[in-house]
């Protein structure tokens, strides 16, 4: 894409990193509210909302700037040589910005301060290794998706993304601008600003493990078919 794009491109990456994190933090909120306790159900509530939600997103801006939403996808991309790394910097701080305004929104329509830090502990060894499971499984589920089936990368990104809320101990962050924001939201979806800077060391390093592995597999092919 040319130069001229990239205003497009930001702008939405920032309309779908902020939708992603007002319906992450809203439906944990209302999900909470309305489960009279129980966890399980507020969850629930929660998964289904952003596994949806996400389908939605990709689907809608994902042929404007590649429904990144994500830095750790955006890493990936680099890593690929498929993006410049002055605008990976960019896409990276919008999303992150994106993300914080998304929290507002979701607490402005619930009735919630404004940013609040969270008090929700997510840490220790099973949490780490459950995060580096989701967002190794993310990026695999974008890389291969984009190999051989590129049509099914939003629905294939909405079902991991369910999928890991109840199969990973840390129920599937899987994105930096998303633990930062939820670190500034103190609700059922929070995670305290303490635990946030290793959730995101480990999502870094899956990401780039992640992109390593498939360029290995591409690799691979490359030299059956030469064979």
């Amino acid at each position: 894409m040319s130069d001229h794009n990239l205003p497009r491109r930001l702008t939405a990456e920032f309309l779908g990193t902020a939708f992603l994190l007002a319906t992450v933090i809203g439906s944990g909120i209302m999900g909470e509210t309305l489960s009279g306790g129980n966890v399980a159900i507020a969850l629930l509530g929660n998964t289904i909302a952003t596994g949806a939600v996400l389908a939605v997103l990709i689907l809608v801006f994902g042929p404007i700037s590649g429904a990144h939403f994500n830095p750790a996808v955006t890493l990936a991309f680099v890593i690929r040589r498929e993006i410049p790394i002055t605008t990976a910097a960019i896409y990276i701080l919008v999303q992150i910005v994106a993300a914080l305004f998304g929290v507002f929104v979701a607490h402005v329509m619930f009735g919630e301060p404004s940013f609040s830090a969270s008090l929700n502990a997510r840490t220790g060894i099973g949490i780490w290794t459950g995060e580096f499971v989701a967002t190794f499984g993310l990026i695999a589920t974008i890389l291969g998706c984009l190999r051989f089936r590129p049509e099914a990368i939003p629905y294939a990104v909405g079902l991991f993304i369910t999928a890991g809320y109840w199969f990973t101990s840390s129920t599937s962050f899987a994105n930096p601008a998303v633990t930062i924001a939820r670190s500034f939201s103190d609700t059922f979806a929070g995670i305290r600003p303490e635990d946030a800077p290793l959730f995101i060391l480990v999502q870094l390093i899956a990401a780039v493990v992640a992109t390593l592995v498939f360029a290995w597999f591409a690799s691979g092919e490359s030299k059956s078919n030469i064979d």
